[in-house]
This record gives structure tokens, sequence and C-alpha cells, in this order.
């Protein structure tokens, strides 16, 4: 006969999670404060590299635009291919440890390769950078007018169990957006860095 806990209400070493329909083997990346501090340093840094180029209002003028995808696990080869030639520099590949190398290296890259960076959930820059395969357009995701290619890449991207979330900036009007789990938080060029450059340091 299994022993139940001093309140009797279940077996003991039962949990409560379980009983309410919740993985108790789930990591939950994202509430990490590492994992946090990640998407944010990213995020700023898309920011930086947005805020560095001053010709947004010229009409036929494309600025450095950039994809994110913060993935956990050793491989991405089941949903993404190499983009041949498209490497990160021999340099700045630990944003949480040395963020100014960082950014020198992601501005060379969103202003000189295509295909999207990956960085891993403990918070290193893969060298490869790569196309995501999308098979097709998924119609319950929220697509909206202004996303192009990068953006409903980076959407679907984000629905997957093996990525934590995507980042993009926009070459086309410097929009820096965070997708995650389908869902996203885009901002206005006009609008980027107010909190943080009034004083709020991030996180």
């Amino acid at each position: 006969m299994p022993t139940v806990d001093s309140d009797g209400d279940r077996p003991a070493g039962a949990n409560a999670d379980t009983d309410a329909g919740v993985d108790p083997l789930h990591i939950d990346y994202p509430s990490h404060t590492r994992v946090e501090r990640l998407l944010a340093t990213l995020r700023y840094t898309l920011e930086e590299i947005s805020l560095g180029f001053d010709r947004w209002d010229e009409s036929r003028v494309y600025g450095p635009g950039m994809y994110v995808a913060v993935v956990v696990g050793p491989s991405i080869r089941s949903f993404a291919d190499p983009m041949g030639a498209n490497v990160w520099p021999d340099h700045g590949r630990l944003p949480l440890e040395a963020p100014e190398t960082f950014l020198e290296a992601a501005t060379t890259v969103a202003y000189g390769c295509d295909g999207a960076t990956v960085v891993s959930v403990d918070g290193v820059v893969s060298e490869q950078l790569v196309r995501f395969r999308m098979e097709e357009i998924d119609p319950d995701l929220a697509y909206q007018p202004w996303m192009g290619a990068r953006h409903m890449s980076a959407l679907d991207v984000s629905t997957r169990s093996d990525v934590i979330a995507t980042l993009t900036v926009s070459e086309e009007t410097g929009r820096v957006t965070v997708f995650e789990d389908g869902a996203y938080e885009s901002v206005e060029r006009t609008a980027l860095g107010r909190s943080w450059r009034t004083g709020e340091e991030p996180v």
C-alpha cells in the first residue's frame, strides 16, 4: 500500500503539477535568468544595429538586416540548411560575456551576410549561418502585412519546441521584432530603446 503525504491527499512523491496536467519534467528555459539576460542582450544588440543606421528614410536604400534564433539541442539539421560561405566572424561569439565584441561582429553580419544566426541556449553563437526550411504557411499564425519572408520564417520557427525565441531587425524599416512561441513583440525604429536609453539598464 503506498504511503501518503501528511495531509492525506495523495501518495508520497506525487507532484501537484502532474495532477494539474503540467509536465513535471519540462524545462522552462524562457524563465531562467541567464536565458532572459541572453534574449535581452540580443534584442538590445539588434536595436543598436538599427539605430546605428541613419538612412532609413531614403528610397531604394536598404539598411542592416539580421535574423537570430536561440535554440536548444545539439543540432538543427532537421529544419535548417547551411548558408554556404555565410559564417560568423572569428570573434564575438559570446554575447553575455563580451557584449561589445558581440555587437561589433553582429554589425558585420547584419551588413554583409545572408541567413540566420544560431545562438545556443547557453549563449554561444554558432559559426555557420543557416536557412530555416519553411514548408508551408501556417494559417493559424498571426502573419501581418508588414512581414516579409524573414519575419514569416522567424514567426514560424519560433513555434518549434527546440527554439526558445527568434529575433529580427528589418533591413527595410529598422523595425526590431522578438518572436516567442508564435507570438511576437515588434517595435518600430522610432520607438527603439526608449526605456533603457533614459536610464533603465538592460536586464
